[in-house]
């Protein structure tokens, strides 16, 4: 007999795996019930473009969009923030451009990542800006505008954002610093 037994999973994982192996929607509800705190942070974060939706819209938003979804391949409860970091960013940034052409036919203004929150630049525009900055990055290094979406609307610590792109923290922290200084140049810094 041997003397390892086997750690029991975390509910998170079962019911990741629940969702993914049945789209079992009643899993997706438990799984969002457990993380519905973290994933209200997230939304939080996002609000810098205050005159989106609220944190609970946005979360319940998310929802909509994944338990929709088809063929959704995660594999913990980092690759599970970092997806709802992802579908929350689309969500606020349809949104915002919605509005957008809705009051000003969808002008954009460059602003600087420093001014991100700041009050006498429209969120939208900010918002709007750095979603176009994050569409540039990724042409020239889609791992470079991962890690920065999972750090500035998501959230993500480096070692979850190092599990869920399966590399080093080290890595993380030298893609973030690249992504960073190119936003900042984008924006207009």
């Amino acid at each position: 007999m041997s003397g390892r037994t086997s750690s029991p999973t975390p509910p998170g994982t079962r019911l990741l795996l629940a969702w993914q192996r049945e789209g079992a929607s009643e899993a997706l509800d438990q799984l969002f019930a457990l993380l519905y705190d973290e994933l209200l942070v997230m939304a939080e974060r996002q609000q810098g473009a205050a005159v989106t939706l609220d944190a609970q819209a946005l979360v319940h938003e998310a929802y909509l969009r994944l338990v929709n979804a088809d063929a959704v391949q995660v594999s913990d409860r980092a690759h599970f923030l970092a997806l709802a970091s992802r579908v929350m960013r689309q969500v606020t940034i349809n949104y915002a451009k919605r509005k957008a052409r809705q009051k000003r036919g969808g002008r954009w203004l460059p602003v600087t990542l420093q001014h991100f929150h700041s009050a006498t630049q429209s969120p939208i525009d900010t918002l709007l800006t750095l979603d176009a900055g994050l569409a540039e990055l990724s042409a020239k290094s889609e791992r470079m505008a991962q890690v920065a979406e999972y750090k500035l609307f998501g959230g993500l610590e480096t070692k979850e954002i190092a599990c869920v792109l399966e590399t080093s923290g080290r890595t993380v922290e030298r893609e973030w610093t690249r992504a960073k200084a190119y936003l900042v140049v984008w924006m207009g810094a």
